[in-house]
């Protein structure tokens, strides 16, 4: 059985960016297409280094591979990702106590330098660097040293969270060494592939495994999809290059699962290059912005919403006077083709919009209640603030293990939620069909059966006029997100 959060971890808000912490909303990337400052492998297959010859991968391309050192300013005591400080030997109570008598403040209220550790790769010879975000953000002072020990000053040229890639520069009076960027699309399961980094500031080191998986889903961010290795990536590898025999670049290397083995993930090449020329000339991402929220099209979804198999992207949340509402996508709508191009899953609608310029007009094919409609969205601009999402509702006791109750102001305060007429899920019982679904206490029902609840009395008509028992659909709101369950009550 799976946990019920994993069924619903692909949710994603396209209106809304998302901060460093996870959360947020979600904008679309307008990929400029300009011309490419850095190198391009060849399209197609081009000649191999002969046997799987590791040595004269690392001899052809560690030149191009750096490691990085950052300096922060951080209150408390607070780690980097990628820091290879040990573990403190005390608690943070009893460090807050220490600095509270000898220094005259917690540790929250104390600021540190921090070193942290990381790798890039230089993809232009006049000295700009492919790194991970997280490498650089909120760095004072960045230092790169190269192969040979040679050392520069950098500075941060352009950053962008949401595809966790960032860009940085050194000056150097000679051209430099370059690696190509390869076709992370073109990469095969179980391909050899090829790690250089600098794990635990140990310098530059070189790791060997295959391309385990693609298109993994971490939950970090709308745009997961990460190649899945096993060669070796620990702390310190951050933003090094992952290579494949032909030494081209087919990935950034980015995280690793901490209590795994051989279970490492690097961001698609082919991602970063949608973004890197914007780096380079204005320091950030220009995307456009849609104003809806969608979700993955679990089977039971598909059921509820008669699509016969999952396909497209369910429409969750339009936030008001979007380009979305303009256009007349509602919720429950699923998209199945933007601009001419099918959609299989949520993922690949954010893609697609993502390689749509801010401004453009596109057609979006969607069903609605089992008929399909065609409407025109122009595709806007990410407002400078994202927009606030306020929740409602939830109900009684009904079957499947699900308890319902009206939302009243003290059980809002209690709850931490908005006090607005609604009704809220009080609890589910553990192994129900409720909890099979993803209620959660906490869960405000919007609408049951598509049909409007804000008391009990709206969720129980919705009840009495659903003609098909065998599996009823929840909109709900949980936090700032929207998402429709498709519950299916025993017997």
């Amino acid at each position: 059985m799976f946990a019920p959060y994993r069924r619903y971890a692909a949710l994603a808000l396209i209106c809304l960016l998302i901060g460093a912490s996870g959360g947020g909303v979600l904008s679309i990337v307008f990929a400029a297409r300009k011309a490419m400052f850095w190198t391009e492998a060849p399209s197609g297959q081009t000649s191999r280094l002969q046997g799987v010859n590791f040595a004269d991968v690392a001899e052809q391309l560690k030149p191009a591979v750096v490691n990085i050192s950052t300096t922060q300013v951080v209150k408390g005591s607070q780690h980097g990702t990628d820091s290879a400080l040990p573990e403190r030997p005390f608690s943070e109570r009893e460090l807050n106590e220490f600095l509270e008598r000898f220094l005259g403040g917690s540790a929250a209220q104390q600021e540190a330098r921090q070193n942290s550790l990381g790798s890039g790769f230089l993809i232009d010879k006049n000295g700009y660097i492919v790194t991970n975000n997280h490498v650089v953000e909120n760095a004072t002072d960045i230092k790169v040293s190269l192969a040979d020990s040679e050392e520069f000053d950098a500075e941060v040229v352009g950053r962008d969270p949401q595809t966790e890639v960032a860009l940085i520069k050194i000056e150097a009076q000679r051209d430099l060494p370059v690696v190509r960027l390869g076709d992370s699309d073109a990469l095969r399961v179980g391909e050899w592939v090829v790690a250089i980094g600098n794990p635990f500031g140990l310098g530059q080191t070189v790791t060997a495994g295959i391309a385990s998986a693609k298109g993994r889903i971490l939950g970090t961010s709308a745009y997961d999809d990460f190649i899945q290795t096993d060669a070796s990536i620990n702390p310190g590898n951050s933003g090094g290059p992952l290579f494949n025999l032909r030494g081209e670049v087919v990935g950034i290397n980015t995280a690793v699962v901490a209590t795994g083995q051989g279970i490492g993930f690097a961001i698609p090449v082919n991602l970063a290059k949608e973004v890197l020329t914007q780096l380079q000339e204005k320091g950030r991402v220009t995307r456009g912005f849609l104003g809806v929220q969608v979700q993955q099209v679990a089977p039971e979804l598909a059921r509820a919403f008669g699509l016969g198999r999952p396909r497209g992207a369910l429409v969750a949340y339009v936030q008001p006077d979007s380009p979305g509402a303009q256009a007349g996508i509602r919720e429950g709508d699923v998209i199945v083709e933007f601009n001419g191009r099918a959609i299989i899953d949520m993922q690949e609608l954010l893609r697609l919009v993502a390689n749509t310029a801010p401004g453009s007009a596109a057609g979006v094919r969607l069903i609605r209640q089992g008929r399909e409609h065609t409407v025109q969205v122009n595709v806007g601009d990410v407002p400078e603030a994202p927009p606030e999402v306020f929740g409602n509702t939830i109900p009684d006791e009904v079957e499947s293990g699900l308890t319902v109750q009206e939302l009243e102001a003290d059980v809002a305060h209690e709850l931490g939620l908005p006090d607005t007429q609604a009704v809220v899920v009080s609890e589910v019982e553990e192994g129900s069909p409720a909890e099979e679904a993803g209620l959660r206490p906490g869960d405000l029902i919007l609408e049951v059966n598509q049909q409007p609840v804000t008391s009990l009395q709206d969720f129980r008509a919705a009840l009495d006029h659903t003609t098909d028992m065998k599996s009823v659909l929840f909109l709900i709101r949980r936090g700032e997100n929207t998402l429709y369950l498709a519950l299916q009550p025993e017997g």
